[in-house]
């Protein structure tokens, strides 16, 4: 299942920011990225902006006398910038295959110079205009991350024996997932809706690896039939908890992609070198809902602090903190939920 977004972009500041964006929602390495669109559309401006993003401090200039313009990223490996505009056909397909040995990030100015260099690539950009109005439109493709469908979603839950209010929390996630994710895109910052929105409905698959008999009584008691299957998932993913169990469980499956955005969404934002944004929403998202109801962040604090005592009163008080912080980076502190 391939992921899309379109986004528009008003001038070269915002065309140049979406680059960025895109930046903060890599999931693999190497990623091949292909962009099209007419001279003038802002392609190289695009780029640019994805390099500032990767950390290249260098100005990046269009190649296209010099074919190819290579950099170094700070955590991305190489930054490999070819343009086809002034090849044939198969000039572009023997000039991309050349580069076949790159280990970072590939981008493509003119992909669609050849069919075959436009299949290669894992991430599609597409600039167009914007008539009657002013700005180009961006429309972007996502093919390099696998994505389970709903059926999935469900199948597994059904397969699990969850709780119906885990999965009810879940979708109510995945619904405040989808308004932040809007919200982002109408301000011209790209991100995956689909993979943000999979990464909800299932970041708390396994929650039952947590429980204990001193865990919050939030559910009927389980069955038999229950207990006896949830005791065999903790032994399959023995000392982990949730988060690590359901990212387990789906890179198995073959979605490593939802599984990296599942794994942080507990009660820090991870400090790693390259945090997402589809884990941050789902940090944050997950923040503003307490059991199936979307509440301020604030209710979810107390409501944590009311379940949960004082064993676990600092950690709270740091994804608070955290996800304030959170409203003022991506939403000037006025989320739209």
């Amino acid at each position: 299942m391939t992921d899309q977004a379109t986004i528009w972009l008003p001038n070269a500041e915002t065309t140049a920011s979406a680059g960025a964006s895109l930046a903060r929602t890599l999931y693999t390495l190497p990623v091949t990225i292909g962009l099209k669109g007419e001279l003038g559309a802002g392609k190289t401006t695009f780029l640019q902006g994805l390099a500032k993003g990767l950390g290249i401090t260098s100005r990046i200039t269009s190649p296209t006398f010099a074919l190819e313009q290579r950099y170094q990223t700070e955590h991305f490996g190489e930054f490999l910038h070819l343009d086809l505009y002034r090849l044939t056909e198969n000039e572009a397909g023997e000039l991309v295959a050349g580069s076949a040995e790159n280990n970072g990030v590939r981008c493509i100015e003119w992909a669609d110079r050849s069919a075959a260099v436009l299949a290669e690539c894992s991430i599609v950009i597409s600039l167009a205009e914007n008539p009657p109005h002013t700005g180009r439109i961006l429309e972007v493709t996502y093919r390099d991350a696998a994505i389970p469908s709903r059926e999935d979603v469900l199948t597994w839950r059904r397969e699990l024996k969850l709780p119906e209010l885990i999965g009810k929390h879940s979708d109510a996630v995945a619904a405040v997932c989808e308004s932040l994710g809007e919200h982002l895109l109408k301000r011209s910052k790209l991100l995956r809706p689909m993979l943000l929105k999979r990464s909800a409905e299932l970041h708390d698959l396994l929650r039952f690896v947590d429980f204990h008999p001193q865990h919050p009584k939030l559910f009927d008691p389980p069955t038999d039939a229950q207990h006896q299957l949830w005791e065999s998932w903790k032994r399959r993913y023995p000392g982990m908890i949730h988060e690590a169990a359901a990212a387990a469980f789906l890179r198995e499956r073959g979605f490593p992609a939802i599984a990296k955005v599942i794994e942080t969404h507990g009660l820090r934002v991870p400090p790693h070198v390259h945090t997402t944004i589809e884990q941050i929403l789902l940090f944050y998202a997950d923040k503003r809902v307490k059991l199936d109801q979307i509440v301020s962040l604030q209710e979810r604090f107390d409501d944590f602090a009311h379940r949960y005592g004082n064993d676990r009163i600092e950690e709270s008080k740091l994804w608070l903190r955290q996800s304030k912080e959170i409203e003022r980076e991506l939403f000037e502190g006025a989320p739209p939920v």
